[in-house]
Protein backbone atom coordinates (compact mmCIF):
# COMPACT_ATOMS: atom_id res chain seq x y z
CA UNK A 1 0.00 0.00 0.00
CA UNK A 2 3.00 2.31 0.98
CA UNK A 3 4.73 1.73 -2.23
CA UNK A 4 1.71 2.09 -4.61
CA UNK A 5 0.93 5.96 -2.33
CA UNK A 6 4.76 6.62 -3.35
CA UNK A 7 4.20 6.04 -7.16
CA UNK A 8 1.04 8.14 -7.29
CA UNK A 9 2.12 10.81 -5.34
CA UNK A 10 5.93 10.51 -7.75
CA UNK A 11 3.53 10.58 -10.81
CA UNK A 12 1.75 13.83 -9.58
CA UNK A 13 4.70 15.35 -9.00
CA UNK A 14 5.98 14.67 -12.52
CA UNK A 15 2.89 15.88 -13.97
CA UNK A 16 3.45 19.46 -12.53
CA UNK A 17 7.31 19.77 -12.52
CA UNK A 18 7.37 23.10 -12.75
CA UNK A 19 4.78 24.14 -9.90
CA UNK A 20 6.41 21.24 -7.36
CA UNK A 21 9.95 23.09 -7.88
CA UNK A 22 8.14 26.40 -7.27
CA UNK A 23 6.33 24.85 -4.06
CA UNK A 24 9.60 23.22 -2.65
CA UNK A 25 11.87 26.56 -3.77
CA UNK A 26 10.41 28.06 -0.48
CA UNK A 27 12.00 24.34 1.67
CA UNK A 28 14.98 24.90 -0.34
CA UNK A 29 15.61 28.66 0.44
CA UNK A 30 14.85 28.03 4.02
CA UNK A 31 17.37 24.61 4.32
CA UNK A 32 20.06 26.60 3.00
CA UNK A 33 19.57 29.34 4.65
CA UNK A 34 19.28 27.76 8.31
CA UNK A 35 22.27 25.50 7.78
CA UNK A 36 24.53 28.15 5.50
CA UNK A 37 24.44 30.46 8.97
CA UNK A 38 24.83 28.18 11.30
CA UNK A 39 28.06 26.72 9.63
CA UNK A 40 29.36 30.21 9.15
CA UNK A 41 28.26 31.00 12.51
CA UNK A 42 30.54 28.18 14.13
CA UNK A 43 33.32 29.14 11.30
CA UNK A 44 32.95 32.63 12.95
CA UNK A 45 33.35 31.40 16.43
CA UNK A 46 36.07 29.17 16.21
CA UNK A 47 37.83 31.99 14.30
CA UNK A 48 37.55 33.88 17.49
CA UNK A 49 38.24 31.11 19.85
CA UNK A 50 41.87 30.40 17.32
CA UNK A 51 42.86 34.23 17.06
CA UNK A 52 42.58 34.76 20.66
CA UNK A 53 44.69 31.56 21.54
CA UNK A 54 47.54 32.13 19.22
CA UNK A 55 47.39 35.50 22.10
CA UNK A 56 47.75 33.47 24.48
CA UNK A 57 45.09 31.25 26.39
CA UNK A 58 46.91 31.04 29.49
CA UNK A 59 47.80 34.81 30.10
CA UNK A 60 46.32 37.48 32.12
CA UNK A 61 46.65 40.75 31.43
CA UNK A 62 46.71 44.26 34.37
CA UNK A 63 45.03 46.83 32.88
CA UNK A 64 44.67 50.33 34.53
CA UNK A 65 41.18 51.29 35.30
CA UNK A 66 37.85 49.06 36.15
CA UNK A 67 35.83 49.20 32.68
CA UNK A 68 37.29 49.53 29.41
CA UNK A 69 38.03 53.16 28.16
CA UNK A 70 38.21 54.03 32.00
CA UNK A 71 42.38 53.97 32.56
CA UNK A 72 42.72 57.53 31.12
CA UNK A 73 42.53 59.14 34.88
CA UNK A 74 43.41 55.97 36.68
CA UNK A 75 47.59 56.08 37.28
CA UNK A 76 49.78 53.84 35.63
CA UNK A 77 52.06 51.04 36.71
CA UNK A 78 55.62 51.64 37.09
CA UNK A 79 58.52 48.78 36.39
CA UNK A 80 57.79 47.97 40.39
CA UNK A 81 54.72 46.13 39.46
CA UNK A 82 56.51 44.46 36.91
CA UNK A 83 59.65 43.45 39.71
CA UNK A 84 56.77 42.52 42.19
CA UNK A 85 54.87 40.34 39.67
CA UNK A 86 58.04 38.23 38.80
CA UNK A 87 59.62 37.82 41.70
CA UNK A 88 56.40 37.32 44.36
CA UNK A 89 54.27 35.43 42.09
CA UNK A 90 54.80 31.62 41.44
CA UNK A 91 54.27 29.36 38.15
CA UNK A 92 54.75 31.99 35.54
CA UNK A 93 55.86 32.00 32.70
CA UNK A 94 56.65 34.80 31.45
CA UNK A 95 55.57 39.29 32.64
CA UNK A 96 55.70 41.20 29.77
CA UNK A 97 55.29 45.07 30.09
CA UNK A 98 54.01 47.62 27.43
CA UNK A 99 54.15 50.83 26.88
CA UNK A 100 52.75 52.11 23.29
CA UNK A 101 52.26 55.14 20.97
CA UNK A 102 51.36 56.18 17.47
CA UNK A 103 54.54 57.11 15.63
CA UNK A 104 55.42 57.95 12.47
CA UNK A 105 58.73 55.61 10.92
CA UNK A 106 61.15 56.81 8.02
CA UNK A 107 63.10 54.91 6.00
CA UNK A 108 64.33 56.59 3.40
CA UNK A 109 61.64 58.41 0.78
CA UNK A 110 59.10 56.12 2.71
CA UNK A 111 57.52 56.55 5.58
CA UNK A 112 54.40 55.15 7.66
CA UNK A 113 52.79 55.59 10.82
CA UNK A 114 52.41 52.73 12.90
CA UNK A 115 52.30 51.46 16.83
CA UNK A 116 55.35 51.92 18.72
CA UNK A 117 55.79 49.18 21.32
CA UNK A 118 58.05 49.32 24.29
CA UNK A 119 58.76 45.92 25.75
CA UNK A 120 60.82 43.01 26.49
CA UNK A 121 61.96 39.69 25.42
CA UNK A 122 58.73 38.13 27.54
CA UNK A 123 56.54 39.74 24.78
CA UNK A 124 57.56 36.63 22.59
CA UNK A 125 56.67 34.41 25.21
CA UNK A 126 53.62 35.54 26.84
CA UNK A 127 52.12 36.18 23.51
CA UNK A 128 53.21 33.57 21.47
CA UNK A 129 55.21 35.59 18.91
CA UNK A 130 58.00 34.32 16.84
CA UNK A 131 60.66 35.86 14.41
CA UNK A 132 60.88 35.49 10.99
CA UNK A 133 63.85 36.64 10.89
CA UNK A 134 66.74 38.37 12.67
CA UNK A 135 66.75 37.69 16.78
CA UNK A 136 65.43 39.26 20.24
CA UNK A 137 67.19 42.14 22.13
CA UNK A 138 70.47 41.26 23.79
CA UNK A 139 70.06 41.97 27.58
CA UNK A 140 72.43 44.52 27.31
CA UNK A 141 70.32 46.67 24.88
CA UNK A 142 67.14 46.23 26.97
CA UNK A 143 69.18 47.49 30.14
CA UNK A 144 70.59 50.43 28.16
CA UNK A 145 67.89 51.61 25.93
CA UNK A 146 69.65 51.35 23.00
CA UNK A 147 67.83 52.19 19.51
CA UNK A 148 66.98 48.96 18.38
CA UNK A 149 63.84 47.33 16.73
CA UNK A 150 61.54 44.56 15.70
CA UNK A 151 59.17 45.46 12.75
CA UNK A 152 55.94 43.42 12.19
CA UNK A 153 55.48 42.56 8.80
CA UNK A 154 53.11 45.02 7.88
CA UNK A 155 55.67 47.93 8.80
CA UNK A 156 57.95 45.76 7.09
CA UNK A 157 56.27 45.66 4.18
CA UNK A 158 55.30 49.14 3.67
CA UNK A 159 58.86 50.03 4.29
CA UNK A 160 61.45 47.52 2.95
CA UNK A 161 58.88 45.50 0.37
CA UNK A 162 60.67 42.27 -0.40
CA UNK A 163 63.79 44.04 0.34
CA UNK A 164 65.86 42.50 3.65
CA UNK A 165 65.41 45.13 6.54
CA UNK A 166 68.05 43.48 8.86
CA UNK A 167 70.73 45.69 9.90
CA UNK A 168 69.41 48.70 8.06
CA UNK A 169 68.10 51.66 9.86
CA UNK A 170 64.99 53.34 10.37
CA UNK A 171 63.85 56.90 11.74
CA UNK A 172 61.20 57.26 14.60
CA UNK A 173 60.97 61.04 15.51
CA UNK A 174 64.03 62.55 16.26
CA UNK A 175 66.18 59.10 16.29
CA UNK A 176 67.23 56.43 14.58
CA UNK A 177 66.94 52.89 15.27
CA UNK A 178 68.55 49.64 13.89
CA UNK A 179 66.39 46.76 12.81
CA UNK A 180 66.97 43.52 14.33
CA UNK A 181 64.75 41.45 13.26
CA UNK A 182 61.05 40.58 11.70
CA UNK A 183 57.91 39.33 13.58
CA UNK A 184 56.35 36.31 12.19
CA UNK A 185 52.75 37.01 10.79
CA UNK A 186 49.50 37.08 12.76
CA UNK A 187 47.10 38.37 10.45
CA UNK A 188 44.06 40.35 12.13
CA UNK A 189 43.03 40.44 15.48
CA UNK A 190 39.45 39.53 16.71
CA UNK A 191 38.76 43.56 17.38
CA UNK A 192 39.67 44.07 13.61
CA UNK A 193 43.45 45.44 14.59
CA UNK A 194 46.12 44.54 11.95
CA UNK A 195 48.46 42.60 14.68
CA UNK A 196 51.50 43.01 12.50
CA UNK A 197 51.30 47.06 11.81
CA UNK A 198 53.46 47.15 15.15
CA UNK A 199 57.25 47.84 16.07
CA UNK A 200 59.03 46.66 18.80
CA UNK A 201 61.83 48.54 21.05
CA UNK A 202 63.47 47.64 24.40
CA UNK A 203 61.21 49.23 26.98
CA UNK A 204 63.53 51.76 28.40
CA UNK A 205 64.28 53.03 24.46
CA UNK A 206 60.12 53.73 24.35
CA UNK A 207 60.45 55.31 27.64
CA UNK A 208 63.79 57.82 28.08
CA UNK A 209 63.13 58.62 24.04
CA UNK A 210 59.60 58.93 23.18
CA UNK A 211 57.53 59.02 25.98
CA UNK A 212 59.31 60.77 28.99
CA UNK A 213 57.73 59.15 31.67
CA UNK A 214 58.37 55.65 33.40
CA UNK A 215 54.53 54.58 33.21
CA UNK A 216 53.38 51.33 31.95
CA UNK A 217 50.32 51.07 30.07
CA UNK A 218 49.52 47.41 30.44
CA UNK A 219 51.24 43.96 31.96
CA UNK A 220 50.89 40.69 30.14
CA UNK A 221 50.98 37.71 31.93
CA UNK A 222 51.49 34.25 30.76
CA UNK A 223 50.74 31.19 33.55
CA UNK A 224 52.60 27.94 33.04
CA UNK A 225 49.79 25.82 34.35
CA UNK A 226 46.31 26.50 33.08
CA UNK A 227 44.58 25.11 36.17
CA UNK A 228 46.45 27.81 38.38
CA UNK A 229 45.36 30.79 36.77
CA UNK A 230 42.09 31.58 38.79
CA UNK A 231 45.01 31.60 42.12
CA UNK A 232 47.84 33.86 40.03
CA UNK A 233 45.02 36.31 39.23
CA UNK A 234 44.00 36.77 42.60
CA UNK A 235 47.65 36.82 43.79
CA UNK A 236 48.41 39.40 41.32
CA UNK A 237 45.31 41.44 42.16
CA UNK A 238 46.31 41.14 46.32
CA UNK A 239 49.86 42.40 45.50
CA UNK A 240 49.06 45.38 43.18
CA UNK A 241 46.34 46.55 46.15
CA UNK A 242 49.05 46.56 48.32
CA UNK A 243 51.62 48.27 45.68
CA UNK A 244 49.22 50.50 45.55
CA UNK A 245 48.00 50.95 49.26
CA UNK A 246 44.35 50.28 48.52
CA UNK A 247 42.45 50.35 51.37
CA UNK A 248 40.52 47.14 52.34
CA UNK A 249 36.63 49.87 51.18
CA UNK A 250 38.44 51.31 48.28
CA UNK A 251 37.47 49.08 45.26
CA UNK A 252 40.49 47.92 42.62
CA UNK A 253 41.48 51.25 40.48
CA UNK A 254 43.32 48.15 37.96
CA UNK A 255 41.98 45.24 36.03
CA UNK A 256 43.12 41.61 35.77
CA UNK A 257 41.62 39.97 32.76
CA UNK A 258 41.71 36.52 32.09
CA UNK A 259 41.92 35.57 28.26
CA UNK A 260 39.92 32.44 28.92
CA UNK A 261 37.29 34.62 29.73
CA UNK A 262 37.50 36.95 26.76
CA UNK A 263 37.29 34.01 24.74
CA UNK A 264 34.33 33.01 26.54
CA UNK A 265 32.40 35.76 25.91
CA UNK A 266 33.13 36.58 22.38
CA UNK A 267 32.27 33.33 21.53
CA UNK A 268 29.54 32.92 23.27
CA UNK A 269 28.52 36.39 21.52
CA UNK A 270 29.01 34.83 18.26
CA UNK A 271 26.78 31.63 18.99
CA UNK A 272 24.02 33.70 20.27
CA UNK A 273 23.83 35.85 16.90
CA UNK A 274 24.55 32.33 14.68
CA UNK A 275 21.67 30.87 16.67
CA UNK A 276 19.23 34.44 15.99
CA UNK A 277 20.70 34.51 12.51
CA UNK A 278 19.48 30.79 12.53
CA UNK A 279 16.16 31.14 13.84
CA UNK A 280 15.23 33.74 10.96
CA UNK A 281 16.44 31.68 8.39
CA UNK A 282 14.14 28.59 9.65
CA UNK A 283 10.90 31.20 9.31
CA UNK A 284 11.31 31.19 5.73
CA UNK A 285 11.11 26.87 6.04
CA UNK A 286 7.71 27.64 7.55
CA UNK A 287 6.77 29.68 4.77
CA UNK A 288 7.85 26.53 2.28
CA UNK A 289 5.67 24.78 4.46
CA UNK A 290 2.44 27.13 3.98
CA UNK A 291 3.00 27.11 -0.13
CA UNK A 292 3.33 23.14 -0.16
CA UNK A 293 0.14 23.35 1.61
CA UNK A 294 -1.52 25.75 -0.33
CA UNK A 295 -0.79 23.63 -3.49
CA UNK A 296 -2.08 20.52 -2.27
CA UNK A 297 -5.32 22.10 -1.47
CA UNK A 298 -5.04 23.37 -5.11
CA UNK A 299 -4.09 19.49 -6.07
CA UNK A 300 -7.25 18.34 -3.92
CA UNK A 301 -9.46 20.19 -5.81
CA UNK A 302 -8.08 19.78 -9.58
CA UNK A 303 -8.40 16.17 -8.67
CA UNK A 304 -11.28 15.75 -6.81
CA UNK A 305 -12.92 12.97 -9.86
CA UNK A 306 -9.79 10.97 -9.15
CA UNK A 307 -10.09 11.14 -6.05
CA UNK A 308 -14.01 9.99 -5.91
CA UNK A 309 -12.96 7.67 -8.57
CA UNK A 310 -10.55 5.55 -6.34
CA UNK A 311 -13.16 5.77 -2.97
CA UNK A 312 -15.78 4.37 -5.12
CA UNK A 313 -13.66 1.21 -6.72
CA UNK A 314 -13.43 0.54 -2.73
CA UNK A 315 -10.17 2.94 -1.62
CA UNK A 316 -10.51 3.40 2.09
CA UNK A 317 -10.07 7.13 3.17
CA UNK A 318 -6.74 5.93 4.86
CA UNK A 319 -5.65 5.23 1.26
CA UNK A 320 -6.28 8.75 0.12
CA UNK A 321 -5.28 10.04 3.35
CA UNK A 322 -2.05 8.54 2.47
CA UNK A 323 -1.34 9.13 -1.37
CA UNK A 324 -1.58 13.02 -0.42
CA UNK A 325 0.22 12.73 2.80
CA UNK A 326 3.35 11.19 1.46
CA UNK A 327 2.97 13.27 -1.89
CA UNK A 328 3.88 16.44 0.47
CA UNK A 329 6.58 14.70 2.52
CA UNK A 330 8.58 13.67 -0.99
CA UNK A 331 7.77 17.25 -2.30
CA UNK A 332 9.29 18.93 1.17
CA UNK A 333 12.00 15.98 0.83
CA UNK A 334 12.90 17.22 -2.50
CA UNK A 335 13.11 20.59 -0.96
CA UNK A 336 15.50 19.12 2.07
CA UNK A 337 17.62 17.46 -0.70
CA UNK A 338 18.41 20.23 -2.89
CA UNK A 339 18.53 22.46 0.14
CA UNK A 340 21.36 20.55 1.70
CA UNK A 341 23.34 20.55 -2.05
CA UNK A 342 22.64 24.30 -2.14
CA UNK A 343 23.56 24.98 1.82
CA UNK A 344 27.14 23.06 0.59
CA UNK A 345 28.14 25.39 -1.87
CA UNK A 346 26.81 28.56 0.04
CA UNK A 347 28.58 27.55 2.97
CA UNK A 348 31.74 27.15 1.54
CA UNK A 349 31.53 30.44 -0.25
CA UNK A 350 30.41 32.18 2.82
CA UNK A 351 33.25 30.64 4.84
CA UNK A 352 35.84 32.15 2.38
CA UNK A 353 34.56 35.57 1.43
CA UNK A 354 34.51 35.79 5.45
CA UNK A 355 37.61 33.86 5.74
CA UNK A 356 36.57 31.87 8.46
CA UNK A 357 37.29 28.34 8.58
CA UNK A 358 34.32 25.17 6.67
CA UNK A 359 33.16 23.65 9.77
CA UNK A 360 30.82 21.07 8.43
CA UNK A 361 28.30 20.19 10.89
CA UNK A 362 26.52 16.49 10.08
CA UNK A 363 23.67 17.30 13.27
CA UNK A 364 22.52 20.66 11.69
CA UNK A 365 22.24 18.63 8.40
CA UNK A 366 20.27 15.88 9.77
CA UNK A 367 18.36 18.00 11.52
CA UNK A 368 17.66 20.69 8.90
CA UNK A 369 15.93 17.73 6.48
CA UNK A 370 14.56 16.21 9.11
CA UNK A 371 12.45 19.38 9.56
CA UNK A 372 11.91 19.81 6.37
CA UNK A 373 10.44 16.21 6.04
CA UNK A 374 8.58 17.31 8.83
CA UNK A 375 7.48 20.41 7.38
CA UNK A 376 5.86 18.37 4.46
CA UNK A 377 3.69 15.88 7.19
CA UNK A 378 2.62 19.13 9.14
CA UNK A 379 0.93 21.18 5.91
CA UNK A 380 0.20 18.55 4.04
CA UNK A 381 -1.88 16.56 6.79
CA UNK A 382 -5.07 18.84 6.02
CA UNK A 383 -5.03 18.89 2.41
CA UNK A 384 -4.62 15.12 2.58
CA UNK A 385 -7.42 14.97 5.37
CA UNK A 386 -9.39 16.66 3.18
CA UNK A 387 -9.38 14.98 0.14
CA UNK A 388 -9.90 11.83 2.27
CA UNK A 389 -13.09 12.92 3.65
CA UNK A 390 -14.68 13.79 0.23
CA UNK A 391 -18.05 12.06 -0.25
CA UNK A 392 -17.47 10.00 -3.88
CA UNK A 393 -20.87 10.81 -5.45
CA UNK A 394 -19.97 14.39 -4.92
CA UNK A 395 -16.46 13.93 -6.02
CA UNK A 396 -17.86 12.26 -9.57
CA UNK A 397 -20.26 14.96 -10.13
CA UNK A 398 -17.60 17.86 -9.76
CA UNK A 399 -16.36 18.84 -12.89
Amino acid sequence: MFWNSFVLAVHAIKRNLLRSFLTVLGIIIGVAAVITMVTVGRGATQSVSDQISAMGTNQLVVRPGQRRGSGANTPKFKQKDVDLIRTQVTGIAGVAPYSTLSATVIFQAKNYTTLITGTTNDFFTVGNWVLQSGRQFYDSELNSGKASCILGTTVKNKLFGKENPQGQRIRVKQFTCEVIGVLESKGQSTWGTDQDDNVLMPLKTVHRRLLGSLDIERIAVKVADSKKISITQEKITELIRQSRRLPDNMENDFRVLDMRQIIQTLTGTTRVLTMLLGAVAAVSLLVGGIGIMNIMLVSVTERTKEIGIRLAIGALEKHVLMQFLIEAVVLSSIGGVLGLILAAGLSIFGASLMGVPFIFDLQINILAFLFAASIGILFGFVPARRAARLNPIDALRHE
